[in-house]
């Protein structure tokens, strides 16, 4: 069971690394096409606001007018640099190993379907709870960043990563990360919708296992064997 378990994710990190020596543009556009759409139109809203109208999350837009694009393309919009740039160099930094994975499981644009899925699934709670709210706006890639970074975290717990400069394992990042998450969601003191990246990690691991159930075997054979090694 783990054998082919761990064949499975060699099988993703050996088409990532095939990919990027013979340029297969196919499959390396589908994370870093997300990417450079994400900053374009992000940059352009920063100074055009009938944009951003246009394409952030507002609920009677959608209850009212059916403009269901918009449970996809608040995704484009970010509410400042650091905002895009934080999650767009997350999504760098593991979106190629997931797009490696997805497509080997469900073709090329698998990694493509698994996104715009973290999109909707991780604004659609906070979405039916503010519904009849037309003072409710919320945009931002978060979701879906936060869908990759924990699938990616589910096929390798003992991985390092770098959080402000500190190595920290993955799984306690993990563990860290919703924890937090989960309190600053009951608090409710900020504008950061938390409940979107609840649910687009739980969206993460929850699509890649019932995408090939076997690798929630390897994650449990992984905790118990730890081995920290960098991404």
């Amino acid at each position: 069971m783990v054998a082919r378990n761990s064949l499975a994710i060699r099988t993703s990190r050996k088409l990532a690394r095939r990919r990027v020596a013979a340029g297969d543009r196919l499959s390396i556009n589908s994370n870093l096409i997300i990417i450079a759409v994400t900053c374009l139109i992000s940059i352009i809203a920063f100074n055009n606001r009938g944009l951003v109208q246009q394409l952030i999350l507002w609920p009677p837009a959608l209850s009212r007018d059916r403009q269901y694009y918009r449970l996809l393309s608040y995704g484009l919009l970010h509410a400042d640099p650091t905002h895009l740039l934080f999650n767009m160099i997350t999504l760098y930094s593991f979106g190629n190993l997931m797009d490696a994975l997805y497509t080997h499981f469900l073709g090329p644009l698998g990694f493509v379907m698994f996104y715009a899925g973290g999109l909707i699934a991780s604004i659609l709670p906070t979405y039916l709870r503010n519904r009849d709210n037309p003072h409710y706006r919320s945009l931002g890639a978060s979701g879906a960043v936060s869908a990759v970074l924990f699938a990616s975290i589910l096929l390798q717990p003992w991985s390092t990563l770098l959080v402000f400069i500190i190595p920290v394992p993955a799984i306690v990042f993990a563990v860290a990360y919703v924890a937090y998450t989960f309190y600053m969601d009951r608090r409710g003191t900020d504008n950061i919708n938390h409940g979107a990246h609840l649910w687009g990690a739980l969206y993460g691991v929850v699509f890649t296992i019932i995408m090939e159930p076997r690798i929630a075997g390897l994650f449990l054979s992984s905790l118990t064997h730890p081995k920290l090694a960098p991404l």
